[in-house]
């Protein structure tokens, strides 16, 4: 296996004399995933650049106003219920894809299944044996204080200890293009029906570069998806399987159809359910069906009203007996947020040692807790320098970029942190990697993370997607790459190994 820095060094060793400059671009400032400081393209990205600079003025962003159309017409779309113009968005989409080494995926992949083998000890662990806890590696009062921590999971023992089967984690690169964990999502990762839609798009416009390029496919991850959940019934010849959505005003409905319909699946809401004798029913028209496993897109606490929120019309009266009783599967299971927890993150790395014996392959983000009066008192005296989190939100909300604040917003989360420390955390501002983005008629560097997704059926069969959801920060200068901010996605080009498949035109 390459260290990070052998693989950043296979990554931008490129010699000027042997390979094309992206004309009109200049990538001054920051890393460039796409080409190197004097705009000389890196080696995985000779057919892009050599493509794109013998394309006729105009012609890109003729493409790229193609693609917007075509994903327009498809309904891909997401929620924001905060604005005030309207909450059904198109996804903003940009043509110029982020590649990625196949030398630099080896670290990724290895290191993200090495974090999820981790992260699914840890889940099995505090809701039963809590030895990481007795071990005195991470307080009590860190995880009994977690919102998503749910003592209504205590002794639950999902099949083969997988807590977590589908998982997105975000993952940054520096100024120096290392690889760095930024956070972990458990509950209900969304984004991967962009990640399909973004490439069927691309590969009509650019089917040539794909082959140039050894891109490797993603257009397997439905039927992947399909036979790990068929698989958590092990003991059924052909298990029926559903996905299960709160419906149609879901800020990742469209996702949810679309995952139930590449799988050939029925897409249900929790009134379509019921339980009885600890069994799940769906109602059709043909009568009652038994249900044996459920990729469920509804948040844990709005599953079964019987056990969580009470007032919840989203979920299944009585889902938690059925599932107790090992007679419904549940992906992922309830109780998996407390690993999506910004303070809990900090101590994934200590996860990897206890559990596994191993030195992290992917380094988290360094993260001061605020729960800490040291690390508060440094806190509260860097806001200017520092990006600051709530622990517990999401898509880029109760977030402060101290550099690009005011000084009324800095006090403001001054006082947030005196209130409520557990609830903070806070990072120093990383200057994230950039790829060419379309800016009008040219184009200009902007900041990106990226979120792969991985499947975990045991501990000895993960898989992770070679690439994942690309977001792109479109505003100039942000570092705040949500959709719900403004942000748009890429597609993401995975250079494949001699001898590994590649995607086809």
């Amino acid at each position: 296996m390459q260290s990070q820095s052998q693989s950043q060094s296979t990554d931008s060793s490129v010699s000027s004399s042997e390979y094309p400059k992206l004309e009109g671009y200049l990538a001054e400032g920051f890393y460039d995933e796409v080409v190197c400081a004097d705009s000389v393209a890196r080696p995985d990205a000779v057919a892009l650049v050599d493509l794109i600079n013998r394309l006729p003025v105009g012609e890109l962003n003729r493409r790229q106003r193609a693609i917007e159309r075509s994903l327009y017409q498809m309904g891909i779309t997401f929620t924001v219920y905060s604005d005030e113009q309207g909450t059904e968005k198109i996804m903003p989409f940009d043509i110029i894809p982020r590649i990625i080494s196949a030398s630099v995926w080896s670290d990724v992949e290895l290191g993200l299944k090495q974090r999820i083998r981790a992260l699914n000890r840890f889940l099995d662990d505090v809701y039963n044996e809590r030895q990481i806890i007795k071990e005195g590696l991470i307080p009590a009062r860190i995880v009994d204080s977690c919102p998503q921590y749910l003592p209504q999971c205590k002794g639950l023992k999902p099949p083969a200890g997988v807590w977590c089967h589908i998982t997105g984690t975000d993952l940054v690169r520096d100024n120096e293009g290392a690889v760095f964990v930024l956070e972990d999502n458990l509950r209900c990762p969304s984004g991967v029906s962009y990640v399909l839609q973004n490439r069927a798009v691309m590969k009509k416009n650019f089917p040539r570069a794909f082959a140039d390029s050894s891109v490797r496919p993603v257009n397997d991850y439905p039927a992947r998806l399909y036979q790990m959940l068929r698989r958590m019934a092990p003991d059924l010849p052909n298990p029926t399987v559903v996905v299960l959505t709160p419906g149609v005003y879901n800020s990742a409905y469209y996702e949810h159809s679309f995952l139930a319909h590449q799988m050939g699946v029925e897409l249900v809401e929790g009134r379509d359910l019921v339980v009885e004798n600890d069994h799940v029913y769906m109602l059709t028209t043909d009568g009652r069906q038994q249900v044996d496993v459920i990729y469920r897109r509804v948040d844990d606490t709005f599953l079964d009203p019987e056990v969580f929120n009470k007032d919840s019309v989203l979920g299944v009266p009585g889902l938690m007996r059925a599932y107790r009783a090992g007679n419904v599967a549940l992906a992922n299971a309830p109780g998996t947020g407390v690993a999506d927890d910004k303070v809990v993150y900090a101590f994934v790395p200590e996860m990897i040692r206890f559990y596994l014996g191993e030195e992290p392959i992917l380094n988290n983000v360094p993260t001061y807790l605020c729960e800490r009066e040291e690390d508060r008192s440094y806190v509260l005296a860097h806001l200017d320098e520092l990006v600051v989190k709530a622990a517990g939100e999401s898509g880029g909300y109760g977030i402060l970029i101290g550099p690009h604040a005011t000084d009324e917003q800095r006090a403001e989360f001054a006082e947030k942190i005196r209130e409520n420390p557990r609830n903070y955390v806070a990072q120093p501002t990383l200057q994230l990697s950039r790829v060419p983005t379309m800016t009008g008629e040219t184009l200009e560097g902007r900041h990106v993370d990226l979120r792969p997704y991985i499947l975990c059926e045991s501990a000895d069969d993960v898989w992770v997607l070679p690439g994942g959801l690309t977001r792109v920060a479109l505003k100039k200068g942000s570092l705040v790459v949500n959709s719900s901010q403004g942000g748009g996605s890429k597609d993401t080009w995975v250079v494949a190994s001699p001898g590994q498949t590649v995607a086809r035109p």
